[in-house]
């Protein structure tokens, strides 16, 4: 690959981050159009890594490209938002439960330093940040599991659940109670319990799942 391919796919790369981020955050909410010519000239770059990112946006499932539409943010739906908790519930708790069983000093201090961030920003309910942390310990909880299966099935799933997380932090509710199961999962991991730390992380994926779809389905009325 010559430099100016690389160049392109750093590019396109950094390109999907910050619309992901967008998306996942409902600043680019379904059906929004992303309109190439637009987006370079916000963003400062050629229209090619951005074609690449919408691409790369696509494969994530965010984004639909007709040839006469053009690239749209795609829809999240209720039975979506269900059947993708199912599935994250299924791998995040197999990962908390490996991760009890074997976790060292170094990987509980990382958790434990993120996890009181995070008690901080619910604190002073900096949600965007919370959520931004939040996804950083529900990663570190998969990586930290030692299974590059586990890692790659997580992987190709969880951009697209983060929507409906996100969702969640805006019932008060729910996200009281999934501050209260953050800390019940940190309780299993000091205790390197690992049917604990199962039961709790498949809950509280699942709590979330069941959130999202309630707010969709009011919101589709």
């Amino acid at each position: 690959m010559s430099d100016t391919s690389l160049d392109i796919q750093a590019s396109a790369e950094r390109v999907a981050d910050c619309l992901r981020d967008r998306i996942v955050k409902g600043e680019c909410p379904p059906g929004s159009r992303l309109v190439e010519r637009r987006l370079s000239a916000e963003l400062n770059v050629s229209r090619t890594p951005i074609r690449e990112a919408l691409k790369l946006l696509r494969a994530d499932g965010l984004v639909e490209i007709s040839l006469h539409r053009g690239a749209q943010v795609v829809a999240y739906t209720a039975e979506e938002a269900e059947n993708l908790f199912d599935l994250i519930a299924a791998i995040e708790s197999l990962a908390a439960e490996r991760l009890a069983g074997r976790i060292g000093a170094e990987v509980l201090a990382r958790l434990e330093t993120l996890h009181e961030r995070m008690l901080k920003q619910y604190a002073a309910r900096e949600a965007s940040a919370y959520f931004d942390t939040n996804t950083e310990i529900h990663d570190s909880i998969v990586r930290e599991a030692g299974n590059p299966v586990l890692i790659d099935s997580h992987r190709r799933v969880a951009v697209r659940a983060r929507r409906g997380r996100f969702m969640a932090i805006f019932d008060a509710e729910r996200w009281r109670q999934s501050v209260e199961e953050h800390e019940g999962v940190m309780a299993a991991f000091r205790a390197r319990d690992t049917a604990a730390a199962a039961r709790i992380w498949r809950q509280h994926l699942r709590h979330s799942g069941e959130s999202v779809a309630e707010t969709l389905r009011r919101q589709r009325g």
